[in-house]
């Protein structure tokens, strides 16, 4: 079920790239494995799966050392700073900085493994009390702060975009993030990139892609239903 899971997200990724004139290697498919169990990471491996999501510390030191070491780690949930220690070795990107102090923490642990860690600012778009993230307000003062700390590296912005029924609803959020990361990209930080937008999932990452995400976060198009048993 994975492989064709899988095949189908290409296949609609694929064609999102199409309608708004990109390249498929413009955007990189983040493979949403949380609560999943490894027989299922290693079959989407097995099918060329090498970008995996967790949304938790524990799930990525249990995950990291049964997986191949080739897999590319994002960290997309919600990181407290007493636990960025056990994964600032591990990840290729941490998605949801949204404060000053979660990167300072980043930046101690980083320093003591002489590693300059990738991150994204979350940004809270839409404004929903139930979301982490920084108002879009807020998102250039926080850059700006984070900015001088030399052992991390803003990549871009991440938004988790409302849950809605017509994915529509939610292109104005995408169509908001690319501005602001334009806006901010013109400012010319330094240690700042702005090549990277992860946004869209599962309901509506085509058209995010349509809006200029470069990654999506895809589980359940991918594994099934979550299983919150693991």
């Amino acid at each position: 079920m994975i492989q064709e899971q899988l095949e189908h997200v290409e296949e609609k990724i694929c064609r999102a790239c199409e309608r708004s004139g990109r390249k498929r290697e413009e955007v990189t498919l983040i493979a949403v494995s949380k609560t999943k169990p490894i027989e299922d990471l290693k079959e989407a491996y097995d099918c060329g799966a090498r970008f995996f999501g967790e949304n938790k510390v524990q799930e990525i030191t249990e995950k990291y050392p049964q997986m191949p070491q080739d897999v590319k780690w994002h960290m997309i949930g919600h990181l407290q700073r007493n636990k960025v220690k056990y994964i600032v070795d591990k990840v290729a990107l941490i998605h949801s900085v949204d404060s000053l102090r979660l990167a300072q923490a980043i930046q101690s642990e980083a320093a003591k493994h002489q590693l300059v860690v990738p991150i994204l600012i979350e940004v809270n778009m839409a404004g929903e009390e139930s979301k982490f993230g920084v108002s879009k307000e807020e998102a250039l003062p926080l850059i700006q702060q984070i900015s001088a700390l030399e052992n991390v590296h803003i990549e871009g912005l991440m938004t988790i975009a409302p849950y809605v029924d017509d994915p529509e609803e939610n292109r104005w959020v995408f169509q908001e993030m690319k501005k602001l990361s334009i806006d901010i990209r013109e400012k010319n930080i330094d240690n700042v990139d702005m090549y990277v937008l992860s946004m869209g999932m599962t309901g509506d990452y085509e058209v995010a892609i349509e809006e200029g995400a470069t990654m999506v976060r895809v589980g359940t198009g991918i594994f099934g239903s979550r299983n919150y048993s693991f």
